[in-house]
């Protein structure tokens, strides 16, 4: 049940993002006014607020109070503009994520009040008919990203392209972007980094001298693991060009040209005959409507025997068609033309299509909400360095957003992450 406290000062004012926000501009005056319209039918929904306690500054100094006083989690936000409401109400999450962008609304810990929310789901709402309606225009473009030759080029851009620098700012010092595996919650990140390429290799059965692919091989930090550990050849592929340039440095720079190649290239264009193939956190970017495709070429370039590694975050099955019909705030800022994949939609695709059984799945998801977290304490750690690569205010927000967001996903399991190896069945050793 909901309490509602009347100020007993000075109306609040400005925002805090953890300490660390500006006073945001509170938007414009006709949001303001039907965000303040909206206020009463957002509120209402705080009644069926079942886990944790969420407090809620509203712009006039009012507090609302939703959740036993002794229930944990805890978490404080503030409503800086109304207009949150309005955003919130018309657009749900995609809405309450461009608010947040804007300076509408901060929270004293984004990542623990994101959880509670996906904790109380079902009290507080989300996503309409009219919310699906007015997001209609970001359903259409998002449909228009699809992941082509040219689409994929453009997309990966989107993203992996915007900073060699900015990435280097949060990751590890191996520069691997995707979900660590832990051994004890103060290991260090690239400890745990190196678990995780070991977990999956080790399935593979990797031999000395043997040639492995790597579809969306980032940075160079699997590739150089592989090359060191277990003495292979590797050839990695990306569509990016910031990751390619800095990569083939890299791999340089460590003495290990000679064993490994970084090409510019589209999975749909390998050729030639690999002993093992790995992709790790690729498949999201891919698109339903080729993983079909995705599987069938890595069955054609895989050596009779060989295996497959793969690791991507995951959709639960009975989320995903609803998932899937729309674009979400993710896709719209940061992965544009991404999808997330469910366990059940990959079988489903690879068993149509190629002679592939899954051998091994394990899900990992949990510890990249320990991932996430010391990615996003990095890029706040460093935040007078992402300001003078040029990123402003809205930036940081946004940012801030989608690494509190994701780990809040994958700290209440609402996502998955999942390395699976696959097999021809039968041990059929039948070529593409």
């Amino acid at each position: 049940m909901s309490e509602i406290y009347e100020p007993d000062g000075a109306p609040a004012t400005g925002a805090f993002v953890d300490g660390r926000g500006e006073n945001p501009n509170s938007g414009d005056a006709r949001g303001v006014a039907f965000g303040r319209l909206l206020r009463p039918l957002v509120l209402r929904a705080l009644d069926n607020w079942h886990v944790g306690r969420i407090t809620i500054h509203l712009p006039e100094g009012t507090t609302v109070v939703a959740g036993q006083a002794d229930a944990k989690p805890q978490a404080t936000v503030r409503i800086v503009s109304d207009r949150f409401f309005g955003d919130f109400a018309l657009k749900g999450d995609l809405g309450a994520g461009e608010s947040y962008m804007d300076g509408a609304w901060s929270a004293d810990n984004l990542p623990r009040l994101l959880e509670l929310v996906l904790l109380n789901q079902g009290a507080v709402g989300g996503d309409s008919w009219l919310s699906g309606l007015l997001n209609l225009p970001n359903d259409v473009r998002h449909r228009l990203r699809r992941n082509t030759r040219r689409g994929s080029r453009r997309n990966i851009g989107a993203h992996y392209d915007l900073s060699n620098a900015l990435f280097a700012l949060f990751l590890d010092p191996s520069m691997t972007y995707s979900s660590a595996v832990f051994a004890s919650p103060d290991e260090p990140l690239e400890s745990a980094q190196k678990r995780k390429f070991e977990r999956l290799a080790d399935r593979l059965e990797l031999q000395p001298g043997q040639h492995v692919l790597e579809i969306g091989c980032g940075w160079g930090a699997f590739a150089m693991h592989l090359a060191r550990r277990y003495d292979v050849r590797v050839t990695g592929i990306t569509v990016s060009r910031e990751q390619l340039e800095l990569a083939t440095q890299r791999v340089k720079e460590a003495g290990l040209d000679r064993q490994i190649d970084i090409r510019l290239c589209d999975y749909r264009d390998v050729t030639g005959r690999y002993d093992a193939i790995v992709s790790v956190e690729m498949l999201e970017a891919v698109g339903r409507e080729h993983w079909p495709t995705f599987f069938e070429r890595c069955h054609a370039v895989l050596a009779p025997g060989g295996q497959v590694g793969i690791q991507t975050i995951t959709m639960p099955d009975h989320r995903f068609e609803q998932y899937a019909s729309h674009c979400d705030w993710i896709q719209k800022y940061i992965f544009p033309g991404g999808l997330l994949p469910s366990i059940g939609q990959m079988i489903q695709a690879m068993g149509a299509h190629t002679p592939f059984v899954m051998r091994h799945l394990e899900d990992i998801g949990p510890h990249y909400a320990e991932t996430l977290a010391r990615w996003r304490s990095a890029f706040f750690a460093n935040l007078a360095e992402v300001r003078r690569l040029g990123f402003d205010q809205r930036f940081v927000r946004m940012w801030d957003f989608y690494l509190a967001s994701c780990e809040a996903s994958f700290r209440t399991r609402v996502l998955g992450n999942h390395q699976f190896v696959l097999a021809r069945a039968g041990g059929s050793d039948l070529a593409g």
